[in-house]
């Protein structure tokens, strides 16, 4: 009697880049360029989760797991992009090759809980806090009274913009008529 394998019909969903993929295990996917040397390991986000049991509901995505390895970095076909308008000479002609890379899937399954959250020690690691140098303080502490009041007030609020000085408005003045003339005095000759 022969027994026969039942079809696995285990996938995902996933998203990268922007697009969504659908992925299995042991398949490649081919995805826009990511920031992983060939080699390493890659967590995708799933979007949706297909099981024999059924789709996995919104809430159980978190539990999702999808890994894979990133098999080499490539660029795709040359696409060429030409412009053009009629009656107008107006031509122009480019192009671009994606920068791709080629991921194989090691994993997707449903986890029976969530993963763990990151602890407390790699989330001080992720974003330390900001101190002043320790010169600054020093210099704030052998600073006078009356120094350190206008220090902090200048350290508290950025420096206002002063409003620039209006100037008075000119006044306009009537234009003036040039005086009319008075004929001249003709001046007799003393002889006639």
């Amino acid at each position: 009697m022969a027994t026969t394998k039942k079809a696995d019909n285990t996938y995902a969903v996933v998203e990268s880049g922007g697009k969504q993929y659908r992925v299995e295990e042991g398949g490649t996917l081919l995805v826009d360029r990511l920031p992983a040397a060939e080699g390493d390991k890659v967590l995708l986000r799933p979007v949706m989760f297909r099981s024999d049991d059924g789709l996995a509901p919104q809430d159980d995505l978190e539990k999702v797991k999808v890994e894979a390895t990133v098999s080499e970095h490539l660029r795709g076909k040359k696409i060429k992009v030409f412009k053009y308008k009629p009656k107008k000479g107006y031509r122009r002609k480019a192009g671009h090759r994606s920068e791709l890379t080629r991921l194989e899937v090691n994993e997707v399954k449903l986890l029976t809980r969530k993963p763990a959250g990151k602890t407390a020690d790699e989330k001080a690691d992720e974003k330390p806090a900001r101190k002043a140098p320790a010169k600054k303080a020093a210099d704030k502490a052998e600073a006078k009274p009356a120094e350190k009041k206008t220090a902090a007030k200048a350290e508290s609020k950025p420096a206002a913009k002063k409003p620039a000085a209006k100037k008075p408005a000119a006044k306009k003045t009537a234009a003036k008529k040039p005086a009319a003339k008075k004929p001249a005095k003709k001046e007799d000759s003393g002889g006639s």
